[in-house]
């Protein structure tokens, strides 16, 4: 089979497309005929080897998380029916940059009829991750909520439907002025530049902090939280460093920080929320958002348009 082998660590220039064996479904695992194939920006941190990782990635590597596709194959423990159908889900690690990816039939959901391969996984991985997020953060009715980097694959669900699962206000954070736009368009009461120094400055008491840049700025931004009830959830590390939080800065104002990371995790959020995502996408209630899918042998010039944080929507591939 096609696939993209990283054997070192650098530029969207290591990325090589050559011939590899085709996997073989482990037990409890299948293996599914790639159609369409998801790129993210951590995976853009992952090759370049900017992202914190508690163990260096192993190389070779084929990267890529997020396919759907048909099922040729299942394993041990796996029922036999499934063959033939479309599936969507996530490997828990690498692979999907290829023709063929197995992955744990635990972390795949059924790809609904009148939804297409492409919408599929433009919205399920980051669609569950919101609706997660937006679930654990306990709304109530009437909170300010704060999404940092509004426009990224995940931000633009937690905007979405914040209003919807109990936000009153939702501001929103942006670099590029055409993802500002885009954040206010997805419905953003607010929206400030997170390249300006100094930007939690400009932000009103918060209740809830969707914290995804990481750094420094995420200490500023826990001053903005109310006291006594407001919360942050830390889901992602876009600046390539964990938030510059301490124990004492959540003591100072009775506030909470939740990790939203690890394997209780991963099971709420594939186990609930990616089927709920892609049965509002089957019932119009959710939008699959992508900006380019390229063939396969351009995942080079898909990390590119990633790192050069101007897509507006997902970057999918193609077999």
């Amino acid at each position: 089979m096609r696939a993209i082998v990283a054997y070192e660590l650098g530029g969207p220039e290591v990325l090589k497309l050559e011939e590899r064996p085709r996997p073989v479904a482990g037990e409890g695992q299948i293996v599914i005929r790639t159609e369409a194939i998801g790129v993210s920006y951590a995976e853009t941190q992952l090759r370049a080897g900017t992202l914190p990782m508690p163990v260096p990635l192993p190389l070779p590597a084929v990267l890529g998380a997020e396919a759907a596709g048909e099922v040729v194959e299942v394993g041990a423990g796996v029922d036999d029916a499934l063959l033939g159908s479309a599936r969507v889900g996530v490997t828990g690690g690498a692979g999907a940059y290829a023709e063929y990816v197995a992955v744990p039939v635990s972390l795949t959901s059924p790809v609904p009829d009148g939804v297409t391969p492409v919408e599929a996984v433009a919205a399920g991985a980051p669609g569950a991750i919101a609706l997660a997020l937006l679930h654990r953060a306990g709304l109530t009715g009437g909170e300010t909520v704060l999404v940092e980097a509004g426009a990224s694959s995940v931000g633009t669900y937690l905007i979405e439907h914040a209003k919807e699962l109990g936000a009153g206000k939702v501001i929103a954070t942006a670099g590029a002025q055409a993802k500002r736009d885009r954040a206010g368009a997805l419905g953003a009461d607010e929206v400030l530049d997170h390249r300006e120094a100094g930007w939690p400055d400009a932000l009103p008491d918060v209740d809830v902090v969707f914290e995804s840049i990481g750094g420094p700025s995420a200490r500023q931004v826990l001053g903005r939280l109310t006291p006594g009830t407001g919360r942050m959830l830390y889901y992602g590390l876009l600046s390539g460093e964990p938030p510059a939080v301490t124990a004492a800065d959540l003591m100072e104002r009775g506030v909470t920080v939740t990790g939203c990371s690890g394997p209780a995790w991963a099971a709420q959020v594939f186990g609930t929320h990616y089927p709920e995502i892609l049965a509002r996408l089957a019932s119009g209630r959710s939008r699959a958002h992508v900006h380019a899918t390229l063939p396969l042998e351009q995942i080079s010039e898909a990390h590119r348009l990633l790192e050069s944080r101007t897509a507006l929507g997902r970057v999918l591939l193609t077999p």
